[in-house]
């Protein structure tokens, strides 16, 4: 009964969460222009999204974005994590307490705070795309941070230790030994910047260009007066997106479980053999 209540309760959440984003599926295949009226089915929606040349752009720019924040918040995260592992206990809580705050304040004050530093009190231009590609670092890099530490406090510190007995230098063990060990958790780091990066609005409202526009700033702007066209080429964005999150998730449980499920193979067969 209890198990029936826990998977009766998990697929309300699913349906809850899902069923929205399936409906917007739907109707991206056909000619509707308003949810609620059902038409033929039809792929000009997804014609327009790669044909129009101001989508098609700003598509390009938001990944190109989005991908560059994350390579810098990964690597920065990624300095971060390590350092504060293998800090004192005092410098340690202090980088921790330091990492939490980005991450449960609020969107709206981070961006509005990044503003005024950048562009009000440096004079930092916004079409210099500086102030926005800072914003958006600033976003991911506490959520590498908090991707990598777990790897490294699951990290049998004697490898480390036992890489500079041998001869090797910090910075080889360091190369060699520890980031080997952490890579799961910078590419979860990577992606969910990335992630985080596409669905920005505030901050990227507050820092990008007048001539840009982000994913999330062109919907909203959209949603606001834009043509029927370019209002259902965004249901075809919306399925494309989670389509492409879908597979990047498959993927990576793959990847994680495959080294295991051939070690576990791996065992068992020297196990028959002994």
């Amino acid at each position: 009964m209890k198990k029936i209540i826990s998977y009766s309760w998990l697929t309300v959440v699913a349906l809850f969460m899902y069923i929205p984003v399936l409906i917007l599926a739907f109707y991206s295949f056909t000619s509707s222009t308003t949810i609620g009226a059902v038409r033929g089915f039809s792929m000009q929606n997804y014609i327009t999204l790669f044909t129009m040349e101001e989508l098609r752009n700003m598509i390009i720019g938001t990944l190109l974005l989005a991908v560059g924040a994350a390579v810098i918040a990964s690597i920065l995260g990624t300095m971060g994590a390590i350092g504060a592992f293998y800090s004192r206990p005092i410098p340690r809580r202090i980088v921790d307490t330091a990492n939490q705050i980005p991450v449960v304040n609020a969107d709206v004050v981070t961006a509005f705070s990044i503003c005024i530093l950048l562009i009000v009190v440096l004079g930092i231009e916004k079409n210099t795309f500086i102030p926005l590609v800072i914003g958006h670092v600033v976003l991911c890099t506490p959520f590498v941070y908090l991707a990598v530490l777990p790897k490294l406090k699951q990290m049998d510190n004697g490898l480390y230790e036992a890489a500079l007995d041998l001869g090797a230098t910090p910075f080889q063990a360091l190369y060699k030994v520890v980031i080997p060990q952490i890579i799961p958790g910078i590419l979860s780091g990577f992606m969910l910047s990335i992630t985080l990066s596409l669905d920005d609005y505030f901050i990227s409202t507050y820092t990008k260009p007048a001539t840009f526009d982000t994913i999330s700033t062109y919907v909203y702007n959209a949603t606001k007066g834009a043509q029927t066209e370019i209002k259902t080429a965004l249901w075809a964005l919306s399925t494309v997106i989670f389509l492409v999150v879908i597979l990047a998730v498959v993927i990576m449980n793959l990847a994680a479980a495959g080294p295991s499920g051939k070690q576990e193979v791996s065992a068992y067969d020297s196990r028959g053999k002994d």
